[in-house]
């Protein structure tokens, strides 16, 4: 007896409760200035990033909820520090809300400017670092260190370092710092993965990074100043770790001694004291004696943990690719490749395979034509199929197949990643780029592209949105009739309308789904070259299930639609649309039921318009602007009911309605804004 096969599941291991809602941990950023903090952020963000500023004078953070795997976070993007010694304002400002969010304790309660909105404390700090000039961030890693909260480092600008022929031995850094260090390449998107997860870690399981104990010449002075302050009034009063308070109060005399006079008066003078003392023992004053010794214990652990070795030469066609698909100076260009790559796909292979397919299958169909009820809905089951066939062999396959490609070899990955910001403007993230221009060529494979590329919000927003961009079957509607009889602006006209649409409604629709829009980690995985069977198992595991949902529909309606007409039921539809078509689009009667069957396969509408008009020289019977606004409204109209049923699939029941409804009601709209337009100006193309 044979055993039975064993099917392998993928599976996520869980780490402890999921950190999600109200227990995702709040992560900020933290840096220098040119570090790449933001890069970071932006690379990371969702399309509904909150703007706000800091008080008083401090400058404005971001802040949005990160996906990270199966947890979130709350990343924040702090202003930009450049140390906790010698505070600026606004250096000030980010340091009180690092230690006490919005929750200032009694030292701070008296400040003219109070916390603007609510900021909890963070719960882990990324520090982010220039990886090329490490030891002046080193030296600012001792000081976020006094802050007694989970750090993770990332790493950043590595690649930079590589080429200087600085190589960082990360490890070793790690153990020294005792925190986890990251390497990053912000701007290639290469390690952020890797970096928020190791900062849900951190959340999950808090670990305080190593103390960076001062020099032993200077233990003496801060043991003293530690024991005067360290009275449970005076910690109660500035809620800091004592060994920052001591630091800071040691060192500078800025705020927080002026703030110690303030709260505790008989304080100050042994203070100051001790500082003076301490001046006359050490070779310097303490406050620049301590800042000395961080400097030199920085430099210390830079020569330990760094080495040179010569420019990193690497691997060249994957130093080469990364340049062209991910540089921001070439990475756009790379990607207008790929989009070149997709389009050729959907309007030259796609129609030739088109035209050796389906065209001939149609063509040969519609010589039958059956007069009894029988023959009538078996004309109606081939129709059915035949596009059924056009749908897939021409489109569905090799586009499915193109996309599959894409995602193995590593390059959509990364062309995700360059054109996210800018589909940001829309309310998406980059990964459902490819789709749109699948979407070109036929709705049905890119919405199916987009339920594997996309999820929750994101995917309801994008395969909306897909279903307005003109297929090639709206597309070949809009050149035979608008390029005939309106000319190359009439045809420009709509086809800028249909971005201006895309554009509008996807703002529109990122609001209503705004309390869903967290951002996204665009993951950089290594180049890889595809297998046969990896793109064959991939391609048909996508395209199977969509065969199988939409050939019953197909077919149906293609059976009751043609039962409609053998019955004589044209009439009737036509008067039925009458408020439709003659009332609010101001079209002739006979071109409702060209309309309906529109929802079979918008090309039969080209067909069915010179059947009822019974001539294929419309201008006679239709003027300019009811060209345009049966034009507009056909674009915009419900693609088909291939695209429907795969909606139906990948969205459910009630956002396949939305959808359907928000394409009808849109198209109704755009029709008579169209009509309106094109009367007043009295059709000038």
């Amino acid at each position: 007896m044979k055993k039975a096969s064993q099917t392998k599941i993928a599976s996520i291991p869980l780490r402890g409760p999921l950190l999600r809602g109200e227990r995702r941990p709040r992560v900020a950023l933290v840096g220098r200035h040119r570090t790449g903090k933001t890069t970071l952020f932006e690379a990371a963000a969702s399309p509904a990033a909150r703007h706000e500023r800091l008080a008083g004078l401090g400058g404005a953070y971001q802040e949005c909820v990160v996906e990270v795997g199966l947890d979130q976070i709350s990343l924040v993007d702090l202003p930009s520090i450049r140390s906790l010694q010698h505070l600026r304002e606004e250096d000030r400002v980010v340091l009180m809300y690092l230690l006490w969010g919005d929750q200032w304790p009694l030292i701070a309660r008296h400040e003219g400017e109070q916390p603007l909105s609510a900021f909890p404390a963070p719960d882990v700090i990324i520090q982010v670092v220039d990886a090329t000039n490490l030891e002046l961030d080193l030296e600012l890693s001792q000081e976020l260190s006094l802050l007694g909260r989970p750090m993770v480092i990332a790493l950043n600008h590595l690649d930079e370092a590589r080429r200087k022929g600085l190589f960082i031995n990360v490890r070793l850094l790690s153990e020294r710092l005792g925190v986890p260090v990251v390497p990053t390449v912000a701007p290639m998107g290469k390690g952020i993965a890797a970096l928020f997860e190791a900062a849900v870690a951190a959340a999950r399981e808090p670990r305080c990074p190593l103390p960076q104990a001062p020099s032993k010449h200077l233990l003496d002075s801060l043991a003293r100043i530690s024991q005067l302050v360290g009275q449970p009034e005076v910690e109660a009063a500035f809620q800091m770790p004592p060994a920052l308070l001591v630091a800071q109060l040691a060192e500078n005399d800025d705020y927080f001694l002026p703030e110690l006079h303030a709260h505790f008066p008989a304080l100050e003078a042994p203070l100051r004291a001790i500082r003076a003392e301490a001046d006359a023992s050490l070779p310097r004053p303490l406050s620049d004696e301590l800042h000395a010794d961080r400097h030199f214990r920085a430099a210390l652990l830079f020569e330990a943990v760094t080495s040179a070795r010569g420019p990193d030469q690497g691997v060249r066609w994957r130093r080469w690719l990364d340049q062209l698909f991910l540089s921001p100076h070439w990475g756009l260009l790379g990607s207008l490749a790929v989009f070149a790559l997709v389009l050729f796909v959907v309007f030259e292979i796609s129609s030739v395979l088109d035209g050796l397919t389906s065209a001939p299958l149609a063509e040969w169909v519609q010589q039958w034509e059956p007069t009894s009820t029988p023959g009538v809905v078996a004309r109606a089951v081939a129709d059915g199929l035949v596009g059924l066939i056009g749908i897939v062999v021409p489109y569905m396959i090799p586009l499915v197949l193109l996309l599959v490609a894409l995602e193995e070899s590593g390059i959509m990955h990364r062309v995700a990643f360059v054109v996210d910001r800018g589909f940001h403007r829309i309310g998406l993230h980059g990964g459902v780029a490819v789709p749109f221009l699948i979407g070109l060529g036929c709705n049905v494979p890119a919405i199916a592209a987009v339920a594997n590329t996309a999820s929750g919000r994101e995917r309801v927003v994008a395969a909306t949105l897909i279903t307005f961009v003109p297929c090639s079957a709206r597309s070949a509607l809009i050149l035979a009739l608008g390029g005939k009889y309106l000319g190359a602006a009439g045809v420009f006209a709509i086809f800028m309308l249909t971005l201006l649409v895309i554009a509008f409604l996807g703002r529109l629709l990122a609001r209503r789904y705004a309390d869903r829009a967290p951002g996204l980690v665009q993951e950089i995985p290594p180049y890889s070259l595809p297998t046969w069977r990896a793109l064959g198992l991939k391609t048909w595991e996508r395209t199977s299930d969509i065969v199988t949902v939409v050939t019953p529909l197909l077919v149906a309606g293609s059976i009751v639609l043609a039962l409609l007409g053998h019955f004589g039921a044209d009439a009737v539809i036509n008067t039925a649309l009458t408020p439709i078509t003659v009332w609010w689009l101001g079209l002739p009667l006979v071109l409702g039921v060209p309309i309906l069957f529109g929802i079979l396969r918008k090309e039969l509408s080209l067909l069915m318009i010179y059947q009822a008009l019974g001539t294929q020289d419309i201008v006679p019977l239709l003027d300019r602007t009811q060209i345009f606004t049966f034009l507009v409204f056909l674009t915009f109209y419900i693609p088909c009911l291939s695209t429907f049923a795969v909606m139906l699939k990948t969205l459910g029941r009630r956002e396949a309605l939305y959808s359907a409804a928000l394409s009808v009601v849109g198209a109704l709209i755009l029709a008579a804004l169209a009509r309106l337009a094109a009367g007043l100006l009295q059709w000038t193309f």
